[in-house]
């Protein structure tokens, strides 16, 4: 039996045009600077997002700690999203590696408001952290792909510079966002100190992110990659393909956000569900079933017999996930067995 995978973006497999890219990069010592295919791949993405250099990293979490680093000093504080990825799914690392402090502000669907954020900055004071650091996240993952509008981004960015702080942004879906509003990744970036974006999940590739900023930036944290242990040698195997997901898989993400509205259509359409489909802004759907007596494990269960696989976000609470190895056939089905799983429960 063949199973829909729809637990997250991250579960792609590289197509075969990557694996032949991947096969026949030219390679070099990356920490010596000489690996051209990761040269290509940095000078690439700076160029896409309208930076003067990028650095290639292991995963989007160094890219963010390395940004945190870059940003802060010990004692600091960071002011974040009380549900973005960086407090939540990145093992406290901010506090081990860095020695700041978070302080998590609620968000309407994971996106702050410029009269929260102004809340939460800290006032010069010997007793307190200083604020020094604001950190967003675009797409947001638990708020279910949700989308920053572009004039909340500038008010947000234009408050923390009012404090001195610096401004970060975690665009791990940042394409997926270019994809639902038409808004150039550029013109996102240009609003943000340092932007860390993933080419593992939406945009298909084995492993990897990518960070960045200007010049002086970059080379600092190209000095704090290696201090985590995040220089490598001949990784233009990686690299190739992050640069053939540049060129081939941005375009189609806009595939992946039609699949996740058509799949909310219709578990829309199956009694004991609660779906928002005006929600659905990019690859993600939230869904919750408040009713069913079962437990969360024992419905993952079920689907997962029937061959699709989601992940639970709470209690009766899921999440599903497209991407470029689903198509929109894989949603009828999908639909079909959720369909057949919440009538037997």
């Amino acid at each position: 039996m063949s199973v829909i995978d729809l637990r997250s973006d991250t579960v792609t497999k590289p197509t075969s045009g990557m694996r032949q890219a991947m096969a026949y990069a030219e390679v070099g010592d990356d920490v010596y600077g000489e690996d051209p295919t990761v040269n290509k791949l940095e000078a690439m993405a700076a160029e896409m997002l309208g930076k003067e250099a990028g650095l290639f990293v292991p995963t989007g979490v160094m890219g963010n700690q390395l940004s945190i680093r870059l940003h802060t000093q010990p004692g600091d504080e960071v002011i974040i999203e009380s549900s973005a990825h960086i407090l939540r799914y990145e093992g406290g690392s901010a506090s081990s590696i860095s020695g700041v402090q978070l302080c998590p502000v609620p968000g309407n669907r994971g996106l702050l408001s410029p009269e929260t954020v102004e809340l939460a900055i800290r006032r010069p004071d010997l007793h307190t952290p200083s604020s020094t650091l604001l950190c967003l996240e675009q797409t947001h993952n638990v708020g279910g792909g949700s989308v920053y509008p572009l004039e909340t981004l500038h008010q947000l960015s234009d408050l923390a510079r009012r404090h001195g702080m610096a401004v970060h942004l975690d665009g791990a879906r940042l394409f997926n966002a270019s994809a639902q509003t038409g808004v150039s990744v550029a013109e996102y970036a240009a609003i943000f100190d340092t932007v860390s974006f993933c080419l593992s999940k939406g945009l298909g590739a084995p492993v990897g992110s990518i960070v960045v900023s200007d010049d002086a930036s970059i080379q600092k944290l190209r000095r704090l990659r290696k201090i985590l242990g995040g220089g490598m040698r001949q990784v233009g195997i990686l690299a190739a393909a992050g640069i053939y997901a540049l060129e081939h898989h941005v375009a189609r993400l806009v595939e992946d956000h039609a699949n996740a509205r058509h799949l909310a259509v219709l578990l829309q359409g199956i009694v004991g569900v609660e779906v928002d489909v005006k929600s659905v802004e990019t690859n993600m759907v939230m869904f919750q079933v408040p009713l069913f007596p079962q437990a969360t494990e024992h419905i993952l269960g079920q689907c997962r017999e029937a061959g699709v696989l989601l992940n639970a976000v709470g209690d009766r609470s899921f999440r599903v996930v497209t991407h470029l190895d689903v198509n929109h056939e894989d949603m009828e089905i999908a639909g079909k067995v959720f369909a057949r799983v919440f009538s037997c429960l």
